[in-house]
């Protein structure tokens, strides 16, 4: 079967992402003077625009790309937070799973752009752990429903929501249900998400996670690496995400270091969102090491041709396969 055919089996699939959701909020407008007040640019914006970020992100990828999509995910209890789970309902992915927390605020990242270049990023968040009785309700939660889903995406940001118990629980629900597991990490829990799946890390957070890890400067070193962290986690699959140079996906059997296609990048916001979001369906869709490396690859060289964090659309990857002949 083509990569393509199983790309058309995306539709039949259910996903579940769980993790720290965000709003990206974008001001867009012109540079044409100075500030007399201190040496920056003035920007005349003419345009404002907020999208679904991080897990929410995720899920628009998963959406975008056929799938039926439900969220479990925190947001502030204001209207960011409300603004976030209408903008997902719109698009047509499952809100239940949407907890609203009064003693947090909703991430929003706000971005100033002009001409096509970011010139500077405003965060607006918290990062201490979701308290205990909203994680009990979590846990209630992703007991009575991830089951029913063919895979399963742990999105980290930092931000809290993916506490112990929450990574804990969700992995052995999944490990007893037989769903896919996929784990986008960060610093904090990077060693925490053990029998997962897929384990997608890029290689700041190795170095950051993994204090044995070398410069990865070389496919021998990526394995190495690769190899360190399958054994500590237990995993099935190690995707370590190399920017400009593309990707390494290690199995037990195989390893491959899959090079970037040229293009011109405009903006890196989001790739790794696209990625996971690939990555899950093509495990779950059933692809072998390679297909699932290969479609990585391409998926997060797509999105960054463009401006902002954008969902990547089924028939763009469709196309872009079938242009490159995969």
């Amino acid at each position: 079967m083509s990569i393509n055919q199983q790309i058309n089996s995306f539709s039949s699939l259910r996903v579940l992402v769980i993790g720290d959701s965000m709003i990206d909020a974008y001001y867009m407008g012109e540079i044409n003077r100075m500030s007399p007040e201190a040496p920056v640019p003035i920007v005349s914006f003419n345009k404002k625009d907020h999208r679904p970020g991080g897990a929410a992100n995720v899920a628009l990828n998963l959406k975008s790309l056929g799938a039926s999509v439900a969220i479990c995910t925190v947001a502030g209890e204001d209207p960011e937070g409300h603004e976030l789970k209408n903008l997902l309902a719109v698009e047509g992915i499952e809100v239940d799973g949407i907890f609203f927390d009064s003693q947090r605020p909703t991430t929003v990242k706000t971005r100033v752009i002009a001409a096509e270049k970011h010139l500077l990023r405003m965060d607006h968040e918290s990062l201490e752990p979701i308290n205990r009785e909203l994680e009990e309700k979590i846990l209630l939660h992703l007991e009575s429903t991830l089951s029913g889903y063919d895979a399963v995406i742990l999105e980290d940001y930092n931000k809290g929501m993916l506490t112990p118990r929450i990574i804990d629980k969700t992995l052995d629900l999944a490990e007893t249900a037989n769903v896919i597991t996929v784990v986008d990490p960060k610093k904090d829990n990077f060693l925490r998400y053990k029998k997962c799946t897929l384990f997608k890390p890029n290689k700041k957070e190795i170095k950051e996670g993994l204090p044995t890890s070398n410069d990865l400067s070389d496919t021998f070193q990526l394995d190495q690496a690769a190899g360190e962290l399958m054994s500590i986690l237990g995993c099935k699959y190690i995707m370590i995400t190399l920017s400009e140079d593309g990707v390494f996906i290690k199995s037990s059997t195989e390893y491959k270091h899959i090079k970037a296609h040229e293009r011109i990048i405009t903006d890196v916001s989001g790739a790794g969102d696209t990625v996971v979001s690939v990555t899950a369906l093509a495990l779950a869709s059933g692809m072998n090491t390679g297909e699932v490396g290969e479609l990585a690859n391409l998926s997060g060289g797509l999105v960054c041709q463009k401006v902002g964090v954008v969902p990547l659309k089924l028939e763009e990857l469709k196309s872009e396969v079938k242009r490159l002949n995969l």
